[in-house]
């Protein structure tokens, strides 16, 4: 074994331990779409879920079949009929429901059984167990439209999925629900998943999607200067859905977006759309830092944004303690309010916990992260992070490649996430002229 994977595996592993405790013993539930399995993705997934459960979390899985009951719908002849955003299911199509909805269950089931060796499934058991557990009511006539067998959920049975999982097996869910007199309705997969999800108080609610996540600029065309929003507060996320058009596809912006704000507000306090185009997304959402697609969170009182001048005077109240002990250089008013559009605050209550400034050198292609405080009742919450992230996300939409900051007491924090030490003569020009050799601050720089 190289010496060079030795070098980036054991750091990297170490990196990750965190969320491995962090998720033990939590629930997921995935909405998988039925995209993804027709594009050949099932046993990659499915040997990512399957590690995801070796780790400790609990896993609901509920799987899609638009394509598929569109394939069998088509090979007899018959045309697939949609309004408001869902399937109109008449008899035949109920049908073709059914029938692909065993074929896949089938198909999942299988690729849960693998276990040939050197293969990422060796030696797992993974018991998949299904079950009537959803009673659906239909939808009934909307605006004139009969949607005929086409329903929504009514009830969850919490306590036998709840069973289930506690029992160490993954729970998979079809899109059907059933009425107490034993009527089959053909559900949407977002919809079980986020009623699912919203009656077990998972903790996370993740769709694999056809869609990369949320761009930052959800109207401009997909481009590098329009990367995905990875962290949507859900303020945010419900003011955006508000200005957009009803979702009638799955790749209209808002048709992911809906469930997840409506599962956050219900109190999953996080809720993802991933692409299932990149492999490993799972894996790389719920165990790297900065994730793959776009997170929904549930902030409740706390508001992550940019500072204002009505903001200065809560911002010197935050710092002053850290300049008075010399973790942090003296600021004067002055200089606050002359450079308070470089400020990202987070505020709870009105009363703000946590800064941080973003000062760019464009010529160098990267800019300095400063005065990063966090009030002594906030710390280890996880504001820090959040503060790191939205300075990131600045930093990105500024076309640079890097940030960096000067410490001299929380160089540790910092190197945890990714940033490393550098001579002070790598600072630009600029920065450097007004680099304090006496304070000796260490400079540390992370890529972007």
């Amino acid at each position: 074994m190289s010496a060079v994977f030795n070098f980036t595996f054991v750091p990297w592993l170490r990196s990750v331990a965190p969320y491995i405790h962090k998720f033990r013993n939590q629930t997921f539930v995935i909405g998988l779409t039925g995209e993804a399995i027709a594009a050949g993705k099932l046993h990659s997934i499915a040997q990512d879920l399957a590690l995801i459960q070796a780790m400790g979390v609990k896993i609901v899985l509920v799987h899609g079949f638009r394509p598929q009951v569109n394939e069998q719908l088509a090979a007899k002849g018959h045309a697939a009929k949609y309004s408001h955003g869902i399937r109109i299911t008449d008899s035949v199509a109920l049908d073709c429901a059914q029938e692909a909805a065993g074929q896949l269950r089938y198909e999942i089931e299988a690729a849960f059984s693998q276990g040939l060796p050197n293969t990422p499934m060796a030696g797992a058991t993974v018991r998949v167990i299904s079950g009537n557990f959803l009673t659906a009511r239909p939808v009934g006539i909307v605006d004139g439209v009969d949607f005929q067998h086409s329903g929504l959920v009514r009830k969850v049975d919490v306590a036998g999925i709840q069973r289930t999982l506690d029992m160490g097996a993954l729970v998979l869910l079809s899109p059907f629900g059933f009425s107490p007199t034993g009527e089959a309705f053909n559900l949407s997969m977002e919809e079980v998943a986020t009623s699912v999800a919203i009656e077990l108080r998972a903790d996370k609610l993740i769709f694999l999607t056809e869609v990369q996540g949320i761009r930052m600029s959800p109207t401009e065309p997909e481009s590098d200067d329009n990367p995905i929003d990875t962290e949507l507060p859900l303020a945010a996320a419900q003011a955006l859905l508000a200005q957009l058009p009803p979702a009638q596809q799955p790749t209209d912006t808002g048709f992911y977006l809906q469930h997840c704000v409506k599962a956050c507000k219900a109190g999953v306090e996080r809720s993802h759309i991933l692409p299932f185009a990149v492999d490993g997304s799972l894996l790389l959402e719920v165990y790297v830092h900065d994730g793959i697609g776009t997170m929904v969170i549930d902030e409740k009182l706390e508001e992550l944004r940019e500072a204002t001048i009505d903001d200065v005077g809560g911002i010197l109240q935050l710092i002053e303690p850290f300049e008075k002990d010399g973790t942090l250089v003296k600021r004067d008013r002055t200089e606050i309010e002359r450079d308070i559009a470089t400020y990202t605050i987070i505020e709870h209550d009105g009363v703000i916990f946590g800064c941080a400034a973003l000062y760019p050198y464009p010529e160098a292609k990267t800019a300095e992260m400063a005065a990063v405080t966090v009030s002594p009742q906030s710390q280890g919450t996880g504001d820090g992070e959040k503060l790191l992230k939205r300075i990131e996300q600045r930093a990105r939409l500024l076309g640079l490649d890097s940030i960096f900051v000067l410490t001299t007491r929380t160089m540790h924090w910092f190197i945890k996430r990714g940033f490393s030490p550098v001579d002070p003569d790598w600072l630009p020009d600029a920065r450097k002229r007004k680099y304090n050799w006496d304070r000796k601050s260490q400079v540390l720089v992370k890529k972007l």
